[in-house]
């Protein structure tokens, strides 16, 4: 017998209904439109499932104008065709072949959990990582290059995780464009990628620049 689904918690219900009376009552006919005629989001957002990063708020999209998948760490993995499961490909296979967004947005940000995860598995800290039990570990696999390349750096711990950090946005860029639809659609025109780098703490946003392969304040 499976595990019994217990009752939303009441906190989240009534947040509900607060949005349901305010926002939704505002918007009532957009939303009738929005699931009429479809979704046409204009940009895809991969992000990190952090709940202190609110890209949606941050970007001020409304409904309809941004299609968002979030994971670990806002990772791509590369293109496998391996019949296994691929959430994450699953949803960028959608943006680009079916919704047809413009624009992809790989956005990282600082004091990733996941990011430190894989900094501490790469670096023996986190033996539990390697285990091939660990979901988080082999997610974070995908990383593992990126934290050979900022090592070799050798920088002081706080510098070198939001090098990390910032590699992830690069490893996701370079994985993105393995996906043979996706280059297929940038050799086109019709579809740009790229990658940010939030300071929540701060307030700042980083983008990475094509020609210098390095984030700069915008």
């Amino acid at each position: 017998m499976g595990l019994l689904a217990h009752p939303v918690p009441n906190y989240l219900v009534d947040r509900f209904r607060s949005w349901r009376s305010v926002r939704f009552a505002d918007s009532k006919a957009w939303y009738a439109r929005l699931m009429a005629d479809g979704q046409h989001p204009r940009a895809m957002l991969i992000s990190c499932c952090d709940s202190r990063l609110d890209t949606v708020n941050m970007f001020g999209a409304e409904p309809g104008d941004l299609f968002v998948v979030r994971n670990v760490a806002n990772l791509v993995p590369p293109y496998a065709p391996d019949l296994e499961r691929h959430g994450t490909s699953a949803a960028v296979e959608y943006a680009v072949t079916t919704l047809r967004v413009a624009h992809i947005v790989v956005v990282g940000h600082s004091h990733c959990g996941g990011v430190e995860a894989c900094h501490d598995m790469c670096s023996g800290a986190a033996p539990e990582l390697e285990e091939a039990t660990s979901f988080v570990g082999r997610w974070m696999d995908i990383l593992r290059p990126g934290f050979e390349t900022v090592s070799a750096l050798g920088l002081e711990r706080g510098a070198a995780l939001t090098a990390l950090e910032q590699e992830a946005v690069r490893a996701s860029l370079a994985n993105l464009a393995t996906f043979p639809f996706v280059r297929e659609a940038v050799a086109r025109g019709l579809l740009t990628l790229h990658g940010v780098w939030i300071d929540i703490a701060e307030g700042e946003m980083f983008a990475l620049e094509p020609g210098t392969d390095r984030f700069a304040p915008v």
